[in-house]
C-alpha cells in the first residue's frame, strides 16, 4: 500500500490539473496506437548472430506466418494519423498568426527529437565500433533499427503541411474527402500487380505513399470538422473489414501488415490498398467507441498514463528501438540467448521474447529520462551546437541508408 500511494497522490495530482475541456478520448487514441509501434517492433523483431558475432534482423514472422493477425492488431497508424488529423484540425482552427508559424511550431516539436536521436547516435557509432569493439555489421543492423520508425516524422510533416487543404475538402465533401485518395491507392495496386504489373516500373508503388498516409488524416480533419457520424464510422468499420477480407481471400494481399524478411511483397512501405482498409475499419471503431473511452478514462489511474505517455510521445517513438539494442548487443557477446540473440524459429524464442518485453520497456524509461531533453525547446542550444546536431545526424543518416 505504501509503493501505491505515491502513485494515487500523482494521478489525482494529474487529474486535477487536466482541465475540463479535454478531449480524453483522442489522447487514449494516440497513447493505445503510440505504445503498439514499440510493442509490434518488440514482438516482431529479433536478432540473428553470424559466426564473427554481428547482429542481423530477423523475424518470427518468417517461420510462424500464423502470427500476422498479430500486426493486424499493432499496426495502428490508421489510429495515430486519423487522431492526428482531429487534432490538427483543432489546433489549426485555433491558432492565431500565419500558418506558417502554426506549421513551423508543429514541425519543430516533431524535429528536435529526431535531430537529437540521429546525433546521438552518429556520436555513438565511432566509439561503439574502436571503443567497445562492435563489428560494423551490428551498427548497421542497429542504425537501421533506429531510422525504421523515424520516417513516419517526414510523412506526418507532410500531411500536417496539407491541413488547410484537408479542411477545405472537409468542409465541401465531408467524410467523402477520403475517398479519392483511398481510389488512387486502389489505382496504382492495380497497375503494380494487376495483369500489367510485368510492364510497370518498380518506383510507381511510391506514388501511394502521401494518399496511403493521407487517407487516416483526411478522416481525421473530417472529423475535427464535424463531419464523421455514427453512421459514417459504421460505414468506415463494415466497410474496411469487408475490403480487408476480400483483398485477403481473393486478391492475394500479404496478410502481414509489416514486411517480412525474404517475401517479394510488403504492405506497409510503401502502403497498399489493405493498409487503407484496415485505417478505415480502425478509424470507424474508434470514432465509434470514442464516447465510452472518454467516460472511462474519467478514472485518475487509467487517464494519468495516458497523459505520461503523450507528454514522451516522440521520445518513446525515437528510442525504443535503442532500448532493444541496449539488450541486445551486449546480449551477442555471450552468444546466443533465449528470445533475444538466436533465430527467432520456435515457439519458446516467443515465450523467451514475452519475458523480455518488461525489460525492453525498463529501458526505454531508464534512456527515456535523458532523452525527453530533447522535445523540449533548444533555448540553451546556441548555434554552432544546432548546427553540429545538424551535421552528426545527417552523418548517421547517410550510414543508416547505407550511402556510405
Amino acid at each position: 500500500m505504501k509503493v501505491l500511494s505515491p502513485l494515487r497522490r500523482t494521478a489525482a495530482a494529474i487529474e486535477a490539473r487536466t482541465p475540463a475541456h479535454r478531449d480524453r478520448a483522442i489522447d487514449g487514441l494516440r497513447a493505445l496506437a503510440l505504445l503498439a509501434v514499440p510493442t509490434g517492433h518488440w514482438l516482431l523483431g529479433g536478432f540473428t548472430r553470424s559466426t564473427d558475432g554481428a547482429l542481423h534482423n530477423a523475424s518470427p514472422l518468417s517461420a510462424f506466418g500464423s502470427l500476422a493477425p498479430v500486426s493486424w492488431v499493432l499496426q495502428m497508424l490508421g489510429i495515430f494519423f486519423l487522431v492526428g488529423g482531429y487534432a490538427s484540425v483543432l489546433s489549426f482552427r485555433r491558432h492565431q498568426g500565419s500558418t506558417r508559424a502554426w506549421l513551423g511550431g508543429r514541425v519543430a516539436r516533431l524535429g528536435r527529437p529526431v535531430l537529437g536521436v540521429t546525433a546521438v547516435w552518429a556520436a555513438l557509432l565511432p566509439l561503439l565500433h574502436h571503443g567497445f569493439g562492435v563489428p560494423s555489421d551490428t551498427l548497421r543492423t542497429a542504425s537501421t533499427l533506429v531510422v525504421q520508425p523515424l520516417w513516419f516524422v517526414g510523412v506526418y510533416v507532410v500531411v500536417t503541411a496539407l491541413t488547410p487543404y484537408c479542411v477545405r475538402a472537409a468542409r465541401r465533401l465531408g467524410a467523402w474527402a477520403a475517398a479519392p485518395l483511398l481510389g488512387s491507392v486502389a489505382v496504382v495496386d492495380f497497375l503494380r500487380y494487376g495483369p500489367y504489373a510485368e510492364a510497370m516500373p518498380s518506383w510507381l508503388g511510391v506514388l501511394t505513399i502521401l494518399p496511403g498516409w493521407l487517407f487516416a488524416y483526411q478522416l481525421g480533419v473530417s472529423w475535427g470538422e464535424g463531419r464523421v457520424g455514427r453512421r459514417h464510422a459504421w460505414g468506415l468499420l463494415l466497410g474496411g473489414a469487408a475490403l480487408f477480407a476480400a483483398l485477403l481471400v481473393w486478391f492475394g494481399y500479404p496478410a502481414s501488415m509489416v514486411g517480412v524478411p525474404g517475401e517479394a511483397r510488403t504492405n506497409s512501405h510503401p502502403p497498399s490498398l489493405l493498409v487503407l482498409a484496415l485505417a478505415a475499419a480502425q478509424s470507424g471503431a474508434a470514432i465509434l467507441l470514442r464516447e465510452r473511452l472518454g467516460r472511462l478514462l474519467r478514472r485518475p489511474a487509467l487517464w494519468a498514463p495516458v497523459v505520461v505517455v503523450n507528454l514522451s510521445a516522440m521520445t518513446i517513438l525515437c528510442w525504443h528501438q535503442t532500448a532493444m539494442l541496449a539488450a541486445a548487443v551486449p546480449a551477442s557477446y555471450a552468444g546466443e540467448v533465449a528470445g533475444l540473440v538466436g533465430a527467432p524459429d520456435s515457439a519458446a524464442w516467443i515465450l523467451a521474447r514475452l519475458a523480455w518485453l518488461p525489460v525492453f520497456a525498463a529501458l526505454l524509461l531508464l534512456i527515456g529520462r535523458y532523452a525527453r531533453v530533447f522535445e523540449s525547446p533548444w533555448t540553451r542550444a546556441g548555434t554552432a551546437l544546432r548546427a553540429a546536431a545538424g551535421v552528426l545526424a545527417a552523418g548517421f543518416a547517410v550510414f543508416a541508408l547505407g550511402l556510405a
